[in-house]
């Protein structure tokens, strides 16, 4: 991954200066202290990479440019930025910046697309990494069919700017803030913007699988007219609490267990983006 971005910067006439990240909080660190030196800062990984840098220069003037080269790529893919590094080096060069909210958890760490629980953390959780480090977002969909075949649905309560929303029989639930996945696939709620200062919470409530291939269907054609099986909010700071507790996960990384407390930091990123 690295030879290849190299060969596109020095292609396109870009000076670069790579550094190895040697443990966590090190690419951090790399970005801070360079932030005078450089007009922009590009990484290459997954999304934990990513956020890691992107929350250290959050509220500054220098643009990230997501080189995707991880386990998961989400945020890369919610940008719409190629996967095939020498091309995503060249359309980032010749993009624009953008700024994108972020969300912040109460231990202060960042997320770009989503925190939750449900399927989609199962999924996560019980894929061997070295899947995921070979076959990147791929290696869920093996363990999608026994995650849904173990369907745990769940109670939860949700507070999203102090209004208080309950709800049984929840398969996944969700605080949203970049609301498209996979590449445009599946939108995850109606009218979920990015840059408009607030978080959405979205949950999916689904009994078996044709409940489960409902709702996957309804997110796919962008349909949010029947609130049976779905179940939106949107606000500033949202706590989402779960009867079981429950494993979460924030950009593909497991991060715990509920309750989830998390609160919008308005146009906190600055990215390239095509």
């Amino acid at each position: 991954m690295l030879a290849p971005a190299q060969r596109a910067f020095r292609a396109a006439g870009v000076a670069v200066d790579v550094l190895l990240t040697e443990r966590p909080g090190h690419g951090a660190e790399a970005a801070r202290s360079g932030i005078d030196r450089y007009r922009s800062v590009f990484t290459l990984g997954g999304d934990g990479t990513a956020m890691e840098v992107i929350e250290a220069l959050s509220g500054t003037q220098c643009p990230v440019g997501i080189l995707p080269g991880g386990t998961g790529n989400l945020l890369a893919f919610a940008l719409g930025i190629p996967l095939d590094v020498s091309r995503a080096v060249r359309v980032l060069l010749k993009g624009s910046t953008r700024r994108m909210d972020l969300g912040v958890l109460a231990n202060g760490r960042h997320f770009g697309v989503t925190a939750g629980v449900g399927i989609d953390a199962e999924m996560i959780a019980s894929t061997p990494l070295e899947l995921r480090r070979k076959y990147g977002v791929l290696a869920y969909f093996g363990t999608a069919t026994g995650a849904l075949t173990r369907m745990q649905t769940f109670s939860v309560r949700a507070t999203v700017d102090g209004k208080v929303i309950e709800r049984d029989g929840a398969a996944i639930a969700m605080i949203v803030n970049e609301g498209s996945i996979l590449g445009g696939l599946f939108q995850l709620g109606p009218g979920i913007s990015s840059d408009d200062g607030l978080l959405d919470l979205c949950v999916y409530a689904a009994g078996g699988l044709v409940s489960g291939a409902l709702v996957a269907a309804r997110l796919a054609f962008r349909d949010f007219s029947s609130a049976r099986h779905m179940t939106f909010a949107r606000g500033e700071r949202i706590t989402l609490e779960t009867i079981p507790s429950l494993r979460a996960q924030a950009d593909g990384e497991m991060i715990g267990v509920t309750p989830l407390v998390t609160k919008a930091a308005p146009h906190a990123a600055l990215l390239l983006v095509p």
